[in-house]
């Protein structure tokens, strides 16, 4: 099944997948294959007894999953974790369409805290230097756990990485979320393709730093300034893949605004006070509970309004 949008989605992934070689070496891609092959398995499980081919949207979920999960993940934990999100958070709805939670994140939430030593412990030091990781497997591990990423040194020492390496990508994490001005240039396509709602991005990087900034600057100590919170902890990354998902989020342009303000804010919220450095996937995950609600309230709102406008005319 060809799906326009899809491909889009996978063009704008294409240079972070390739980052990621860089930065962390060619297990990436091995990874990648991995994930693709058992979420296509997955998927072609329940489209068999009906004879249809498996959709492109099931590689775009298998793309971001995998861009979640950090390079030393096993093999067996990411094909798991895949087949889990394929079924549970798309199959059981219905397939293609008619899912309620994005795909990749029901598996990504699934492995966390499933398998929380392989996702939170196991980390990859970032390449610096050209050739980075093109010439190798995947390179060394990180010892110490305190600056293993970003947030996690944050949350550690309440050291900042510097704002240039961010920016790049050359800092560990997942396969993902490291290269800012790449998720950056990706979201720019999306938006200008009218393949990613700007509503969203927008609404939910936007509400993140006015809250991010409300908490921090008012003295909460585990809440980093709102640059820092947004270029690391896979914020971006999640705002321009994740959160804009036209199945599992609100279909109403004014939903669109609430359920990306509702994201930022939960995410601020989570990160700051719950015991996950991240927090913007469980952000997610809660925004596509409330997502039909949201949409159901607004076309309540304007019907009533409506219908107050015909009775006053």
């Amino acid at each position: 099944m060809k799906q326009v949008m899809m491909r889009k989605v996978l063009i704008a992934l294409t240079p972070i997948i390739i980052a990621s070689v860089y930065y962390f070496g060619w297990r990436s891609i091995v990874l990648l294959a991995v994930t693709c092959t058992a979420g296509a398995l997955a998927e072609y499980a329940f489209k068999r007894k009906d004879n249809k081919p498996v959709t492109e949207a099931v590689f775009v979920s298998c793309f971001l999953y995998t861009l979640t999960l950090p390079p030393r993940t096993p093999f067996w934990i990411a094909a798991v974790g895949i087949i889990f999100g394929i079924v549970f958070g798309k199959e059981v709805f219905g397939g293609f369409g008619r899912n309620v939670f994005n795909p990749a994140l029901v598996g990504r939430a699934f492995v966390y805290v499933s398998f929380p030593k392989f996702l939170t412990i196991q980390w990859t030091q970032s390449s610096t230097q050209f050739p980075g990781g093109l010439l190798k497997y995947i390179n060394a591990p990180i010892d110490t756990l305190s600056t293993a990423t970003p947030m996690l040194a944050f949350r550690s020492t309440g050291e900042m990485v510097d704002y240039g390496r961010l920016f790049l990508g050359n800092v560990s994490g997942s396969l993902g979320e490291t290269s800012a001005i790449l998720i950056i240039l990706a979201a720019i396509y999306l938006i200008y393709t009218k393949t990613a709602s700007w509503e969203i991005i927008a609404s939910m990087t936007g509400s993140f730093l006015i809250f991010d900034s409300l908490m921090h600057y008012s003295g909460v100590a585990q809440v980093p300034n709102p640059i820092f919170g947004l270029l690391s902890g896979g914020l971006l990354f999640a705002a321009t893949f994740m959160a804009t998902d036209p199945i599992s989020g609100p279909k109403t342009k004014e939903g669109k605004w609430i359920y990306g303000t509702l994201i930022g804010i939960v995410t601020v919220v989570i990160r700051g006070f719950a015991l996950f450095a991240g927090g913007v996937m469980f952000a997610i995950l809660i925004g596509n509970t409330f997502a039909p609600i949201i949409d159901e309230t607004v076309k309540y709102v304007k019907a009533q309004k409506k219908k107050r406008g015909v009775a006053n005319g």
